[in-house]
C-alpha cells in the first residue's frame, strides 16, 4: 500500500498537522543534532496511514508512536515504517483505521548539521580568533524535512512551539520571542512562544555568538539586527529601513505586523540573498550590512531593496501564503513590486521606479526564451521547485503587477490588496483568489486580462505603423531567436503623441487592430519633423514595440530633443536591442539609435545604454572582428563624455545616482578597453594597494580599477593577480571579497584565468561566493569550459543541493556563441543532467544558439560597415 504514495507531487490530504512541539539539541562542534517532534495530527478521512516528509534524518523507529483519543494514555505504534528516499517521504502504516479527529504523533530523530546551506546547517565564522560553527536553518522551499519530520508543504499550516537546548553562552533565536530560559551548567534550554498558523518553510532557528542593535516601530514592535560580534554598526542602515518599511506596510496593507518581534540576522554562509522566515529574517552579510567606509552606493541601495522585499513577505507570503509552489509568484512577484514602493517612499531621490525597469528587462530576457515557463508553472515533484525561483517568478511577476496597478489605478489596487490580506490572513491562497478580490473591487475583468499573462509563457511584440490617422497594431509572441510562436495576450496599450498630455489607452484583445488616434495627431500636418509617437508609455506594459521606419525616426528625434521620459528612453533602446538580437532589426539601426543618446547624463538611462553597448561589443568580437575596433571606438566616445564630467573623484554633495553612474561608466570603459581609463585605474590601484586608507579608490569605483589591473595581468607578470589575492585575504568585509572575486577571472591571459578559477574551489572561498568569480571574458571562455569539465564531478557534488549549481552552469555555458559549441555542451551534459539544473541548462543552451543566430544577422547587415565608419568618424 505504501506504493500508492510514491512518485506523487503532493502529500495525501487525509490527515493534516495542527500543532508542532519541536525539541532540538544541536551539537555545534560535532556538527550533529538530535530532536523530538510531537505533532498534533488531525485525521480527516478514514485511513490506516500517515504520510509526511522526512529527508537526511535518522528516525528512531522504536520511538514513533501515536496517541489517539480512543487509546487515551497508551500509544500505538505503526506496524510498518518506510522511508522513501527519492520522494523524501515517511509512510507510517497502522494496524487498523485511525479514529477521526486529533491525535498526537511522536517521533525521535537525529541528523547532521550539513554544509549544503539548506535544512539545518552549519555556517563558519570567527569568534575571538577561533573558527566557530553557527547553526542556521534554511527551509524554503522544501527543506524543513531535513530538520524534523513534517508535512512540508505550504498549505499544511500549523502552530509551532520550538524548544532548543544549546550552549549557555550562545544566542539562540527562533520565529517567536523567548518564553522561558533554564540554565543547566554549560547548557541552557530555551523555549519560545507558540507561533500563529504558518507554513513549515518559514520556521527558523539561528544559534551562535551574536550581537545586536534594536529599535521600535510606531506600534511598539521590537526590531533587532543581529550580526557577528563587532559588526553591529554595519546593521544600522538596515535597521532604519526595516523600521520605516514596517510602518509603511502596516498602513498600505491596513493590517498590523502580525508578530510581537522581528529579528534580522546576517549569516556568513547563505545560498540565497535573504529568506523571509516569519519573525526571523536571515540574510547574506552583503545583503544586510552596510559600512559607509567600505560599501558602495549600489550596495546601500541593494540592502534597502532586499530588506523591504523580505519584510513585505511578512504579509504577502507569511500571513497569506501561496497554496502550492505553482503560485510562488504571488510571494515573490508581489514582494519585489512592494519593495520598490517602500524604497521609493523612504528614498524618493533614488528614482527607484525608473530603476525598476531593470527588473522588467531581466524578466523579458528570460521570458523571450522558448525554454522559459509561465508565471504559474505546474510543479510535479519537490525537486522541481528550486528551479522556478527565477526572473519569471520575481521580475516578470513584479512587472505584470505594475502593469495591472497602472491599469486599475493606485487607490483601487491598494484597497483590493488590503481586502485580500484580511480575507486570507493565516490561510492559503491561489492566484485566482487574488484576481477575484481585485475584480470585485475594480469592476474590471481582471481574471480574463491576467490569465493571459500568468498561465502562458512569453509576451508579445507589438508591431505598429501609421495609415493616415489610423494606427495599425499587430501582436505576435516575441522570441529572442527570431522564431515564431502562437501566443496571444490581452494587452493594455498606452500611447502618447508628441506630448505626454496627448495620450490614450486601448485594450488589444486580438492579433491585430486598427486604432483611431485622429484626435491625437491634429497637430501632425505642417509639423512632420516634430511628430513622434511612443507606445507603452513609461514602460508600464510587459511587451516590446516594433515601429515602422517613419515612427522609429520620430522616436529618435524625440530622444535627441529630450522629449521622452527617462522610462521611455530606457524602453526605446531596450526594445531596439532585443529586436536586433532576434534579427528583427539591424545592428546598424541600433548603433544609429544609440548615437541619439550622446547627450544623455541620467544614471538610469545610461545604465541601459551601457548594458546594450557591452552586449554589442561582445557579439562583434565574434561576428565582425574587422569592424570590432571601430564599433568599440564609437561606444567609448559615447560613454566618455558623461564619464569625464563625473571624473574619478567623488564630488562634495553629489547625488546617490551620480555616484552609481560613475562606477558604471568607468567599468564599461575598462571593459571596452579604453586605454586612458585602464591606465588611470591601474595608477590609482598602485596608490591604494600601498595605502588602503587612501581616498583615491573609494568603494564604488574600486572594481573598475581591479578589472583594469587584471586586463594587463599576464603569466609573466602576475603582480596584479597576487596583489588582488592579498587584498582578498586581508579583507574583513564580504563586499570587498566579492569585488575581488568578480575581477580575478577577467584577465585575457588563459593561465591567469585558470589560476583564478582554481582559486574558487579552495577553502579560501566560501561555497556561497564561488559562482560570483565566474566573470570570464571571451578570451578566457574556452579555458573556463575545459576547467568546468575537468572539475564537474567536484562542482556537481559540492553544490548539488543548492541553486548555486545552476549558477555555475549558466555562467559557463552562456559565455559561448556558436551552434557547434552548443552541440558540444549538450553532448557533455547528456548523461549528467539533473532536475535541479535541467531548466537552467536548457535556457543557457538556447542563449548560446540565440547569439549564434544574432551573429548571422550581424554578418548579413549590408549597411553596417558604412554606418560604423560614419559613427566612428563622427566620434
Amino acid at each position: 500500500m505504501a506504493e500508492d504514495f510514491k512518485g506523487q507531487p503532493r502529500l495525501p490530504n487525509f490527515a493534516a498537522p495542527r500543532r508542532y512541539d519541536i525539541f532540538l539539541e544541536p551539537h555545534l562542534t560535532a556538527c550533529l543534532f538530535s530532536g523530538t517532534a510531537t505533532i498534533t495530527v488531525d485525521v480527516l478521512l478514514p485511513t490506516q496511514f500517515l504520510v509526511l516528509n522526512a529527508a537526511d534524518l535518522c528516525v528512531d523507529t522504536s520511538s514513533v508512536s501515536l496517541t489517539t483519543s480512543t487509546t487515551s494514555c497508551s500509544a500505538i505504534s505503526p506496524v510498518s515504517i518506510e522511508l522513501v528516499e527519492e520522494d523524501e517521504i515517511m509512510v507510517l502504516q497502522f494496524g487498523s483505521q485511525l479514529p477521526l479527529g486529533e491525535s498526537l504523533l511522536k517521533i525521535e530523530f537525529s541528523g547532521t548539521l550539513n554544509d549544503q546551506m539548506r535544512g539545518f546547517y552549519r555556517s563558519k565564522y570567527e569568534y575571538k580568533g577561533e573558527v566557530q560553527n553557527m547553526a542556521v536553518t534554511q527551509f524554503e522551499s522544501v527543506d524543513a524535512r531535513r530538520c524534523f519530520p513534517c508535512w512540508d508543504e505550504p498549505a499544511f499550516k500549523a502552530k509551532f512551539k520550538i524548544t532548543l537546548e544549546v550552549p549557555s553562552e550562545l544566542v539562540a533565536l527562533s520565529n517567536m520571542p523567548v518564553s522561558d530560559e533554564k540554565f543547566n551548567g554549560d547548557l541552557k534550554i530555551v523555549s519560545y512562544d507558540e507561533s500563529p498558523l504558518m507554513s513549515t518553510y518559514l520556521v527558523a532557528m539561528v544559534i551562535g555568538h551574536l550581537d545586536y542593535i534594536q529599535g521600535l516601530t510606531t506600534d511598539g514592535v521590537q526590531v533587532r539586527v543581529y550580526t557577528q560580534v563587532g559588526k553591529t554598526d554595519q546593521g544600522k542602515f538596515a535597521l532604519d529601513v526595516a523600521l520605516k518599511s514596517l510602518n509603511l506596510y502596516k498602513d498600505y496593507f491596513a493590517v498590523p505586523y502580525p508578530l510581537p518581534k522581528l529579528d534580522m540576522v546576517a549569516i556568513p554562509d547563505f545560498a540565497a540573498g535573504a529568506m523571509e522566515n516569519y519573525g526571523l529574517v536571515t540574510y547574506r552579510e552583503v545583503a544586510l550590512l552596510f559600512d559607509a567606509r567600505f560599501s558602495s552606493a549600489y550596495s546601500k541601495q541593494d540592502v534597502a531593496i532586499t530588506v523591504a522585499h523580505e519584510l513585505a513577505h511578512q504579509w504577502f507570503g507569511n500571513l497569506v501564503t501561496m497554496e502550492w509552489w505553482t503560485h510562488l509568484w504571488l510571494n515573490e512577484g508581489f514582494a519585489s513590486w512592494v519593495s520598490y514602493l517602500a524604497v521609493d517612499a523612504i528614498f524618493p531621490e533614488w528614482n527607484i521606479w525608473t530603476q525598476f525597469l531593470d527588473e522588467t528587462s531581466s524578466g523579458m530576457m528570460l521570458d523571450a526564451l522558448s525554454e522559459s515557463h509561465p508565471i504559474e508553472v505546474e510543479i510535479k515533484h519537490a525537486n522541481e521547485v528550486d528551479a522556478i525561483f527565477d526572473s519569471i517568478s520575481y521580475d516578470k511577476g513584479a512587472s505584470v503587477i505594475r502593469m495591472l496597478h497602472s491599469y486599475l489605478g493606485a487607490d483601487c489596487f491598494q484597497k483590493a490588496l488590503a481586502s485580500y490580506i484580511k480575507q486570507y490572513a493565516y490561510a492559503n491562497a491561489k492566484t485566482e483568489d487574488l484576481w477575484a478580490v481585485l475584480e470585485e473591487e475594480s469592476g474590471e475583468p481582471v481574471k480574463d486580462l491576467m490569465n493571459s499573462w500568468t498561465k502562458q509563457q512569453g509576451y508579445p511584440v507589438i508591431s505598429v505603423k501609421m495609415n493616415s490617422n489610423k494606427l495599425l497594431v499587430c501582436q505576435e509572441q516575441f522570441l529572442s531567436d527570431g522564431s515564431s510562436a502562437a501566443g496571444t495576450w490581452i494587452v493594455p496599450l498606452t500611447l502618447c503623441c508628441s506630448s505626454y498630455e496627448n495620450s490614450k489607452k486601448f485594450i488589444l484583445t486580438s492579433k491585430s487592430d486598427e486604432l483611431d488616434i485622429d484626435d491625437l495627431i491634429l497637430n501632425k500636418k505642417g509639423k512632420q519633423e516634430t511628430f513622434w509617437l511612443k507606445l507603452n508609455t513609461n514602460q508600464t506594459g510587459f511587451y516590446r514595440v516594433k515601429y515602422d521606419d517613419e515612427l522609429a525616426a520620430g522616436l529618435k528625434y524625440a530622444i535627441q530633443a529630450d522629449k521622452l521620459s527617462l522610462m521611455d528612453k530606457i524602453g526605446t533602446i531596450d526594445d531596439a536591442n532585443a529586436l536586433c538580437v532576434a534579427c528583427k532589426g539591424t545592428l546598424s539601426s541600433l548603433l544609429s539609435l544609440l548615437d541619439a543618446y550622446s547627450m544623455e547624463s541620467d544614471y538610469t538611462v545610461l545604465k541601459r545604454v551601457i548594458s546594450v553597448s557591452l552586449k554589442i561589443a561582445n557579439v562583434v568580437d565574434d561576428a565582425t572582428p574587422d569592424l570590432s575596433d571601430k564599433i568599440k571606438l564609437f561606444l567609448i566616445k559615447l560613454l566618455e563624455s558623461p564619464a569625464e564630467k563625473l571624473g574619478w573623484d567623488v564630488k562634495e554633495g553629489e547625488s546617490h545616482l551620480d555616484t552609481m553612474l560613475r562606477a558604471e561608466l568607468l567599468m564599461a570603459l575598462v571593459r571596452l578597453g579604453n586605454t586612458s581609463t585602464v591606465d588611470e585605474g591601474i595608477r590609482r590601484f598602485y596608490i591604494f594597494f600601498n595605502d588602503r586608507n587612501s581616498s583615491v579608490l573609494p568603494p564604488d569605483i574600486r572594481k573598475a580599477a581591479y578589472v583594469a589591473v587584471m586586463q594587463k595581468c599576464t603569466s609573466s607578470d602576475k603582480w596584479g593577480y597576487e596583489s588582488l589575492l592579498k587584498i582578498y585575504r586581508e579583507a574583513h568585509q564580504s563586499e570587498e571579497k566579492m569585488r575581488v572575486l568578480g575581477s580575478l577571472a577577467s584577465s585575457p591571459d588563459k593561465s591567469i584565468v585558470l589560476d583564478a578559477l582554481n582559486f574558487l574551489l579552495t577553502d579560501e572561498v566560501r561555497n556561497q561566493d564561488a559562482v560570483y568569480g565566474l566573470n570570464v571574458s571571451n578570451q578566457g571562455r574556452e579555458t573556463a569550459w575545459e576547467w568546468f569539465k575537468e572539475n564537474w564531478e567536484y562542482i556537481s557534488k559540492t553544490w548539488v543541493s543548492t541553486p548555486l549549481l545552476s549558477g555555475f552552469v549558466k555562467s559557463i555555458v552562456s559565455l559561448f556563441a556558436s551552434y557547434e559549441k552548443s552541440k558540444e555542451i549538450e553532448e557533455f551534459f547528456a548523461n549528467r543532467v539533473k532536475p535541479t539544473f535541467e531548466r537552467a541548462l536548457k535556457q543557457s543552451l538556447e542563449r548560446v544558439n540565440t547569439k549564434a543566430h544574432w551573429i548571422e544577422g550581424v554578418r548579413s547587415d549590408e549597411s553596417l560597415a558604412e554606418v560604423v565608419s560614419h559613427l566612428a568618424d563622427k566620434a
